[in-house]
């Protein structure tokens, strides 16, 4: 019967997002009639009470605060002055300038803590500057979409949070786990962008005319207004004079005080920076809060609990469970956000993990990887609906020009499996 319910559900809403409608609007219809028919709980308060929560979260205060950094980034010359300084140092490596989609999205992620606000403000630098540049778009949205989701592994994050609570395990060794294996999804990354780049040289933008080391070291000073935003947000929060969403206050203040002082802010560049970060946040939030619904339908409707029982009274080998699990979140990702994702499955699924012999940090990052590889999996990856905001394009073509990015996030998981030291190395020498 919860099968049924779940294809139900899954071709109502892929006929939903077809006909034209907008995501979150699909994601709440879809959340209604299932709660409607297959629940007795009522569902007009539920609605009112789940997206008023979704949209109320002081968490996410920093969302929109990162975006407007990024539209002021995007709309003065500091964007473009980081590709400048960028630009020499990464002529000789193949691939060129797509690795600063890879590059931006690393060092973003260990402020944001969240996928979506790392993919959109990246995004919001890289692409436009990517186009007019020349790169195919197939690959600089791919990448975009895939380092997006380093936003979840590579600290601070907001799951790992969740999970740390939930699994009653030190958020503080959770958040070091996390540091050596999105260093190393990050270079997996790179890697696939070389490979891609070797073979397919001729879509590539041929390099800039040759420069000397000192050349080079004096095209760098263009970094210092972009290296001194990222420092001043990042050590506010490793310092601990801030949280993240002062961090990105404080963010918002440096860029416009930086394109100020570099004479390229003027009224309209902040009206216009100001209007774009609040059109892109509502369709962000709206997004957010269908999902919120549909996690909600779903959980009384039981779906979640109910195949997670299923999966641990089967009596599984740890490969084999870990590999069920693996393809269990990747189906639950199309259609559920990754926090909930842990919060609804958690309670029924620890108990066999700790059975199965299975280190909690370890698996914490193992979950916290196959949530990743949800981000970008359709139809409700949250990184493939930020990007269709961004670019215009439809579902289908970004999370296909993102596949290749989804099969490394697959070898991560295996490499942390066949070498768990790459997780537990570091915390194991707090």
């Amino acid at each position: 019967m919860d099968l049924a319910i779940t294809a139900l559900l899954v071709a109502l809403l892929f006929v939903l997002l077809a006909s034209g409608l907008w995501i979150g609007i699909a994601l709440l219809g879809v959340a209604w009639i299932g709660m409607e028919l297959f629940t007795i709980r009522p569902v007009g308060d539920a609605m009112a009470v789940t997206v008023w929560g979704s949209m109320s979260s002081w968490t996410l205060t920093a969302l929109p605060l990162f975006l407007w950094m990024g539209e002021i980034l995007f709309r003065t010359k500091l964007s473009e002055d980081m590709f400048r300084g960028l630009s020499p140092w990464l002529q000789r490596l193949p691939g060129r300038l797509l690795h600063t989609n890879i590059i931006g999205c690393t060092l973003f992620a260990a402020v944001s803590g969240s996928s979506a606000a790392t993919c959109a403000t990246i995004g919001k630098m890289t692409l436009p500057e990517l186009k007019k540049r020349g790169y195919p778009e197939d690959m600089t949205v791919g990448t975009l979409a895939g380092a997006g989701t380093l936003g979840l592994l590579i600290p601070p994050s907001i799951i790992m949070i969740v999970y740390g609570v939930t699994a009653e395990v030190s958020i503080t060794k959770l958040f070091i786990a996390g540091v050596l294996p999105g260093l190393l999804i990050a270079a997996l990354f790179m890697g696939y962008t070389v490979a891609w780049s070797l073979v397919f040289p001729h879509r590539i933008p041929p390099p800039d005319a040759p420069l000397s080391f000192g050349a080079k070291l004096r095209a760098s000073r263009h970094l210092i207004p972009a290296l001194t935003l990222i420092l001043l947000v990042l050590g506010s929060i490793y310092v601990g004079i801030a949280t993240a969403t002062e961090a990105a206050a404080l963010g918002v203040v440096g860029a416009l005080a930086l394109s100020w002082a570099q004479g390229s802010m003027s009224l309209k560049v902040f009206a216009e920076s100001l209007m774009g970060a609040t059109r892109l946040y509502c369709m962000i939030a709206l997004i957010l809060a269908g999902a919120a619904f549909l996690t909600l339908s779903m959980g009384y409707i039981g779906l979640p609990r109910h195949l997670a029982e299923y999966i641990t009274g089967l009596g599984l080998t740890p490969f084999w469970l870990l590999f069920a699990l693996a393809l269990f979140y990747i189906v639950l990702g199309c259609f559920l956000d990754g926090i909930s994702m842990v919060v609804l499955t958690m309670g029924v699924i620890l108990p066999t993990i700790q059975a199965a012999g299975i280190d909690l940090i370890w698996f914490g990052i193992f979950t916290v990887i196959v949530v990743e590889m949800a981000q970008i999996t359709p139809p409700v990856g949250f990184n493939l609906f930020v990007l269709q905001g961004m670019t215009g394009r439809q579902i289908p073509w970004i999370a296909r020009v993102t596949l290749p990015l989804f099969a490394l996030l697959v070898a991560a998981v295996a490499l942390i499996y066949f070498f768990p030291a790459i997780v537990t190395w570091l915390p194991d020498r707090m």
